[in-house]
């Protein structure tokens, strides 16, 4: 991969009459919150007057109408794009055949939509003739390395990068200067999140220190316990590696995570906190809820196992770090982590079963296990004895004749 230094956009001030001309198409990734939106007001500011900003919608939080009204404030052309579908059968399903766990802390998930929203970023980019493609992920965001480096693999000709690289701006500033400009409601954001159909994800502002972290129960919203909720069975079926049935009906994956998001979170299970580490070696916390990568990564351990061999499970269990590090690192795109997937893969096409689940209030336990080319033992008793004679039997024979 060669990725020019000229070519990254790290601060504001590159953003000039000199690096992009005030006509010319540029490219902003936009969710909707506080940055994104800051930077907005920031190219209008300075300027710039064919501004586009690119939503794509994983299944957000965020309401396209808001984010309409901030567009139509600053004076910039929205573009929506529903990536729903692609996420859920090509990032999603990849994420859960390789038990994409950050280092035993919690599922990934920013890992696997930046990949996404740069891509469609590229392709808008070419159509619009964009000059640069411009995001906000700051440099004690992973996001940074994620998003810049699937632009590079992706091999994005223009400008691209993050001006909050090296220009950090604190929140009150944004909130002011956004409220001047009459976005006041951006007064409202006490934490930065980032949420798709895979996870809600919170950090920043009251959430920064690890020592201290107590998060508001309203921000959560899929694993809020419900009182009046009460045991219930739930069946998961996989095929090769991808859920498809929920209680014996057929459904899409999209369908799974989101029925299963209320489902099993209904019950309060689903919540992780846990620090993830930064460039430099530096941590930062994150708090998330993904009920549905909860039971759904559980269910694929136990079919995986009740399928394949302990040797290629060690194996697949090195590898799938290997693979997360790639994605995290902003390499979905490189050959390592394709390696990897196709090994994934292979393992994937021998996992088929169904694993019936039993929810109560903060827990889940497991009733049955059954897999179509099963490993396992369902009679340790008649397995002894035939296992003895099997072993014995040619010895006998041996003898007899002698």
């Amino acid at each position: 991969m060669t990725v020019h230094i000229e070519q990254i956009i790290r601060s504001f001030r590159q953003l000039g009459p000199n690096t992009v001309g005030p006509d010319t198409p540029i490219l902003t990734l936009f969710s909707g919150g506080l940055d994104s939106s800051y930077l907005l007001l920031r190219l209008r500011d300075a300027g710039f007057r064919n501004v586009h900003a690119l939503s794509v919608d994983l299944g957000e939080d965020e309401s396209t109408k808001d984010k309409q009204q901030t567009a139509d404030a600053l004076g910039v052309r929205l573009h929506v794009v529903d990536g729903q579908q692609i996420f859920a059968e090509e990032f999603v399903s990849a994420a859960i055949k390789a038990h994409a766990v950050y280092l035993d802390a919690h599922p990934v998930s920013s890992t696997l939509s930046r990949p996404l929203i740069a891509r469609f970023a590229v392709e808008l980019a070419k159509d619009l003739g964009a000059a640069a493609i411009l995001h906000t992920a700051n440099r004690s965001q992973n996001t940074l390395r994620r998003l810049n480096g699937a632009l590079a693999l992706l091999h994005f000709g223009g400008l691209y990068g993050s001006p909050y690289d090296l220009d950090p701006i604190d929140r009150e500033q944004k909130i002011s200067e956004l409220k001047a400009a009459g976005l006041g409601r951006m007064s409202e954001r006490i934490v930065s999140g980032d949420s798709n159909l895979w996870c809600r994800e919170f950090e920043s502002g009251i959430l920064d220190d690890p020592e201290d972290h107590a998060v508001p129960e309203h921000m959560y919203r899929w694993s809020r316990v419900q009182p009046d909720r009460h045991p219930m069975t739930l069946e998961l079926r996989f095929h090769e590696g991808v859920p498809v049935e929920v209680d014996g009906v057929q459904k899409s994956l999209l369908e799974i995570v989101g029925e299963l998001n209320t489902q099993v979170g209904a019950f309060g299970i689903g919540r992780y906190s846990g620090l993830e580490h930064l460039a430099g070696g530096e941590k930062v916390l994150e708090i998330r809820e993904m009920p549905a990568a909860w039971l759904i990564l559980r269910t694929y351990r136990h079919l995986e196992t009740a399928s394949l061999d302990a040797e290629t499970i060690r194996e697949k269990m090195h590898l799938e770090q290997l693979w997360v590090r790639e994605s995290l690192e902003g390499r979905w795109y490189g050959e390592l982590r394709s390696a990897c997937q196709a090994f994934i893969d292979t393992c994937a096409q021998r996992v088929s079963g169904t694993v019936r689940w039993r929810l109560t209030a903060g827990g889940a336990e497991t009733r049955s296990i059954i897999v179509e080319r099963p490993r396992y033992l369902r009679d340790r008793e008649m397995w002894e004895k035939e296992s003895v004679h099997a072993e014995t039997a040619p010895w006998l024979t041996t003898a007899s004749r002698a």
